[in-house]
């Protein structure tokens, strides 16, 4: 999406923005902490239903976290989402499997080592803010928040000409 330093989006643009960033897979990092104690680490995440989603294995750390504290940050080169993270059960018993088939089509070396039926579970995060890094096509710097309990969005021009 390209704009000029008189940029204005609705929600719906902006969401769509972000979505059009990630594609349909990225690597991500994600944050969460317990009781002050912060962690990061990557996870391989598709998107689909305005939602992000990651497999993990139900006895990692991280897991075990998620369980505690919900609240995670995931970020990807200029996109940083903040959001709740749910446990959706275990891959294999997602109806339809649609999670499983988009993992390995996109994701088919990751799907391929770590896939442990009886222990992997789907993660979905729903996002709460986001905070996209941009340029507009004549070179303007901008940072978009996007806010999606108020479906609101706000555009900050960085730089100054």
């Amino acid at each position: 999406m390209n704009f000029s330093a008189d940029k204005t989006l609705t929600f719906p643009q902006a969401v769509a923005l972000m979505f059009e960033k990630l594609g349909d897979w990225k690597i991500m990092a994600l944050a969460s902490s317990v009781n002050d104690y912060v962690m990061v680490r990557n996870v391989s995440c598709l998107f689909y239903d305005n939602k992000v989603w990651f497999k993990t294995d139900k006895n990692f750390r991280k897991t075990q976290q998620l369980y505690q504290n919900p609240q995670v940050a995931l970020c990807w080169s200029g996109v940083q989402i903040e959001g709740v993270a749910e446990n959706r059960g275990l891959v294999v018993d997602e109806p339809g499997r649609r999670f499983e088939k988009l993992y390995k089509e996109h994701l088919w070396g990751s799907y391929n080592k770590y896939s442990h039926e009886d222990t992997e579970i789907i993660i979905e995060v729903s996002p709460k803010f986001v905070e996209i890094w941009d340029t507009s096509e004549d070179n303007y710097a901008y940072q978009i928040f996007i806010d999606f309990d108020k479906q609101s969005v706000e555009v900050k021009q960085y730089d100054q000409r």
